[in-house]
């Protein structure tokens, strides 16, 4: 593997902070279970399924593009997941922030790690890393082994990014529940929404660059 790369390391731990800011990707839910419990604890407890969701949904999306780059020319692969991501983004524009899946406060370690996957793969989350990933498709970056070894090195720092910012965000915002309130997070997760579509249009866009 190519390890002279840090431009894909640092594109992924950014992603990884900004899927974690996004309240769809789990903050929000991970707050919510911890107010429902009075418990800091429980916030932190929540975050391991919503990082393992997050990693699944991510991972199928990056095995699925890192085998097809295996068997398809760079420039139609470039060309045919930069149309994804900007359908994609216009898509969520339109009226992907309508009808989230509704799990309830109850829920278990299983439900939430679900949820999570759901909520991931409907985003798109997997899709942003593609543009990063491409140099490795085709065989430019040493074959099919190589590329899924970065893409493993590539999800597991994406991950941690995520798993980081969704802790100290939740767990911030628990602490200033009391004196603050919440009322500013339905503001907040729309302006997100939108940052997300976005976000999605300009990876794609920037494939066809």
């Amino acid at each position: 593997m190519n390890t002279t790369t840090p431009a894909l390391w640092l594109t992924a731990a950014g992603l990884g902070a900004f899927h974690g800011v996004n309240p769809a990707m789990g903050w929000l839910f991970a707050l919510a279970l911890g107010l429902y419990a009075h418990s800091k604890r429980v916030v932190l407890l929540s975050l391991v399924p919503i990082a393992l969701g997050h990693a699944l949904s991510v991972a199928l999306v990056l095995a699925g593009v890192l085998t097809l780059g295996s068997v398809v020319g760079h420039e139609t692969l470039a060309r045919g997941c930069g149309a994804l991501l900007i359908g994609w983004g216009a898509w969520r524009a339109w009226r992907g922030h309508r009808g989230r899946p509704a799990v309830g406060m109850r829920t278990g370690l299983a439900g939430l790690a679900l949820w999570s996957f759901v909520m991931s793969s409907a985003h798109g989350a997997g899709l942003m890393l593609v543009p990063a990933l491409l140099p490795f498709c085709g065989g430019a970056a040493g074959g099919t082994s190589a590329a899924f070894e970065a893409g493993a090195l590539a999800l597991s720092i994406h991950t941690a990014a995520m798993l980081a910012v969704i802790a100290a965000i939740s767990i911030f915002a628990m602490s200033m529940h009391e004196r603050a309130g919440l009322g500013f997070l339905r503001t907040g997760w729309i302006n997100v929404d939108w940052l997300w579509s976005v976000a999605l249009i300009a990876c794609g866009a920037w494939l066809f660059v």
